[in-house]
């Protein structure tokens, strides 16, 4: 760690801290320390400026699939860039990147696809479901349809509406959220909210009396959708149930409630299949996409939703002469063409079999810490897992979150030279779905080093 005072006054440090407010950072202890400054990546490696070489164990914040510096990808920017840098989807003008790559996820998507409609990131993508969802109810005759129900520690963004949807009070506090009208049940992680003597399949039937108690506390009439991500990434890759979500999709058609699929995370070969909803065997009513669709190489969204949703907007647009939504961003063909061909590249290189595969071995490599004495769980399908750690295994006793035990263990992790990212006390791996099984052995042999500082640490400062 550096104090700010080491810094050259025309360092990037220094410029950093005089400069830049940062999302998702303690600020005073950043102001206190300083940055840590990224200067090149390639592969699934990233360099900073001291020279320091660390594997990407987070694939940037869970997106770049394909790993860094990708040539193709840069071409293809590159010539869009100067065939035609800019367009707009507005007034019914159009791009041919924008509609092959609405094309190719129509042909993908696990649901009754009928359009597309492009932002710029997850939170407006989710942001987007709600504004259609109304905007439908309304056009259909049913303005009392409104309330979303959201989860405990879910993650869906961070503009006011999406970020209301998001479940975690970090993203709450001192923001004035939720809106009203949005609603959150218990997270399905049975680890951490299950109750002494309950077994799982007793834990699931609990979640499902406590959604069906709510639907019909407000009224199905009310409610107009429920988003839940399959695998809830920021809230610590939380890993439901097997059979969680195909019951509640059951529910949700039972009262005509929309099954808003949130895949900004799990989309596009996370969780060892295309998309998560396959991994739990769901079919969604809505999608939302953004981050692995271009892999990170530019910023990109999108929203798939069925035809007949589709149908009412035409209608009630023609009454009010304009659909009212969209970005100056939407379907900005140079992201589009880089999206497409990160699809493409995907299939060529038979990546989501790849990540399948060496998934597997990162879940058994990772499971073998499960009798490390810090370790109270590891979880996770495909390229996305996580170690919690606990004070005490039995009974389980979580450390309090002040004394930063997560926290610590991502900087050992970090000094050992890879970059993980602790979610309270629990530590996340999203490594580019690129990787290979070498690479996963580096991956965790550098956890482990990380992981017994850790151990060393709170034995030293009396934390167990």
């Amino acid at each position: 760690m550096h104090l700010h005072n080491e810094f050259a006054p025309d360092s990037v440090e220094a410029r950093d801290l005089r400069t830049l407010l940062h999302p998702s950072t303690n600020l005073k202890q950043h102001q206190e320390h300083g940055p840590v400054v990224h200067e090149q990546a390639k592969g699934v490696y990233l360099w900073d400026n001291q020279g320091k070489q660390y594997l990407e164990g987070m694939a940037g914040l869970w997106c770049t699939a394909l790993g860094y510096g990708n040539e193709e990808l840069a071409a293809v920017a590159e010539a869009q860039m100067r065939k035609m840098s800019y367009s707009q989807l507005f007034a019914g003008r159009t791009n041919e990147p924008s509609v092959a790559l609405a094309e190719r996820l129509i042909d993908m998507a696990p649901m009754d696809t009928g359009r597309v409609f492009f932002g710029l990131s997850g939170s407006d993508a989710n942001d987007t479901q709600i504004k259609l969802l109304w905007y439908y109810n309304n056009a259909i005759g049913r303005p009392e349809k409104k309330k979303i129900i959201s989860r405990k520690r879910g993650y869906h963004g961070i503009t006011v509406a999406s970020g209301s949807l998001t479940g975690i009070p970090t993203f709450h506090k001192e923001f004035d959220l939720p809106l009203p009208g949005v609603m959150h049940v218990t997270c399905p992680h049975f680890f951490s909210e299950g109750l002494p003597g309950e077994s799982e399949a007793q834990f699931v039937d609990r979640l499902l009396a406590e959604l069906e108690q709510l639907i019909l506390q407000e009224g199905a009439d009310t409610i107009a959708g429920f988003i839940a991500e399959p695998i809830q990434g920021a809230g610590g890759v939380l890993v439901p149930p097997q059979d969680y979500l195909p019951r509640v999709a059951q529910l949700l058609a039972q009262h005509d409630i929309v099954f808003i699929d949130d895949e900004v995370i799990c989309g596009f070969g996370r969780t060892g299949q295309p998309f998560g909803a396959q991994t739990f065997g769901v079919k969604p009513t809505t999608m939302s996409l953004a981050k692995a669709l271009s892999s990170a190489y530019l910023p990109i969204s999108a929203v798939l939703l069925p035809e007949y949703m589709h149908d009412a907007f035409v209608d009630r647009s023609d009454e009010l002469g304009n659909f009212g939504h969209g970005f100056t961003y939407s379907g900005h063909p140079v992201c589009a063409a880089v999206a497409l061909r990160n699809l493409e590249i995907m299939e060529e290189l038979d990546l989501f079999s790849h990540a399948n595969r060496v998934g597997q071995v990162l879940q058994q490599r990772l499971r073998a810490f499960a009798d490390h004495p810090l370790v109270g769980e590891v979880r996770g399908e495909g390229l996305i897992a996580a170690v919690e750690l606990v004070r005490h295994k039995q009974p389980r006793t979580p450390f309090d979150l002040t004394d930063g035990v997560g926290a610590y263990c991502a900087a050992a992790c970090q000094e050992a030279g890879v970059i993980l990212r602790n979610l309270g006390d629990s530590v996340a791996f999203c490594p580019p779905l690129v990787i290979s099984e070498e690479q996963i052995d580096e991956l965790v042999s550098k956890f482990a080093v990380g992981l017994d500082a850790t151990l060393a640490w709170a034995k030293t400062s009396r934390l167990i």
